[in-house]
């Protein structure tokens, strides 16, 4: 465009006001002509089908009858309305047996209800306390320079990049009766067997192949840490564990709790390695190893199973999010201009 003088410039998107610019003008054509739904609307079909429909699917399901035989006829149906029963069947642990509700008994995957949430609850929070701790070690050293840094870092991530159900039968391989553990330590332990070893011995396994995914969600935090900070620390007198508790710690809050939220799900969500290294021992059993027997014996009370554990999930993140903060929004510029 010109100016009165004469003199010609040019105009970009970059120097007009934001709702006047080209992507403004757009946003402003699409609401006056009424077709942004249009954009919207694929995406949305896609999460009802792909998302929506399995989980309305399987809380419907929760509320049917199992199909079986009838005890007063003996004659095979098809199930119907169960109400809240089968609910009551996992959190009451309660059984039907020749028409009359009773206390499930043991064998039964219902009475095992409550030490598969306790067992998935004592991995997830010891796993996921012993991967942020050593996370935040690996990626303080890593987020260092010094030569083969580079090498060091691809060498970390080998563990996490290997599949679950490989990790598992090495692992399994390794906690066998003679195995490398045993003869390391000069015991005699039926790792894979007996309750307490076999926990630990998943324990370990998955220490071993999730920590450098923390360890990487945590570089990342560091390194938006600015030097200069850590230099006015120094000029200042801070020690090394001043400047760590005071600089590193608080500025790498967010990343840290987004971290442990995403372990915290994927914990509470584990399944295969357990079931592999273990072979289905009850003492290892999680709540997802239950979901998937009791898909075998009848759906409708698996999903109603299954309804429990997103719950449980769901509660779980949501005290994440409100209690300790874990707010992915709240970013690190944030976080430094607090302090």
């Amino acid at each position: 465009m010109s100016d009165p003088s004469g003199t010609t410039t040019r105009v970009t998107s970059g120097d007009l006001p934001p709702e006047r610019g080209f992507g403004g003008t757009l946003a402003l054509q699409l609401r006056s002509s009424g077709k942004a739904w249009l954009f919207v609307t694929p995406v949305l079909i896609t999460l009802a089908v792909v998302v929506g429909y399995p989980v309305f699917r399987a809380i419907y399901m929760s509320f049917q009858k199992d199909a079986g035989l009838d005890p007063a006829t003996g004659m095979f149906v098809e199930g119907g309305s169960a109400g809240f029963s089968n609910y009551t069947h996992w959190l009451f642990q309660q059984c039907q047996a020749g028409g009359e509700t009773v206390s499930c008994p043991t064998g039964n995957l219902g009475s095992q209800f409550w030490l598969a949430i306790g067992v998935t609850l004592f991995f997830t929070v010891v796993t996921v306390t012993i991967e942020a701790t050593l996370g935040l070690g690996m990626a303080m050293v890593m987020g260092k320079t010094f030569r083969g840094r580079a090498l060091l870092r691809a060498a970390v991530l080998v563990p996490w990049a290997i599949p679950t159900a490989v990790t598992a039968r090495l692992w399994e391989f390794m906690f066998q009766y003679d195995g490398v553990v045993n003869r390391l330590l000069g015991t005699h332990i039926l790792w894979t067997s007996e309750a307490w070893p076999a926990r630990f011995a998943v324990i370990a396994a998955d220490v071993w192949k999730t920590t450098p995914f923390m360890a990487l969600l945590l570089l990342a935090g560091l390194q938006v840490i600015p030097a200069d900070v850590y230099e006015a620390a120094k000029v200042d007198g801070a020690s090394a564990w001043q400047r760590f508790t005071q600089i590193t710690l608080p500025l790498l809050k967010p990343a840290l709790l987004v971290a442990v939220l995403f372990r915290t799900m994927d914990g509470l969500r584990l399944y295969d390695l357990p079931a592999i290294m273990t072979l289905g021992n009850p003492a290892t059993r999680p709540i997802s190893a239950l979901v998937v027997e009791q898909v075998r014996q009848g759906p409708n009370s698996a999903a109603a199973l299954s309804t429990i554990t997103f719950l449980l999930i769901f509660a779980v993140a949501f005290l994440l999010v409100k209690v300790l903060g874990a707010n992915a929004v709240r970013t690190q510029e944030e976080q430094r201009e607090a302090h």
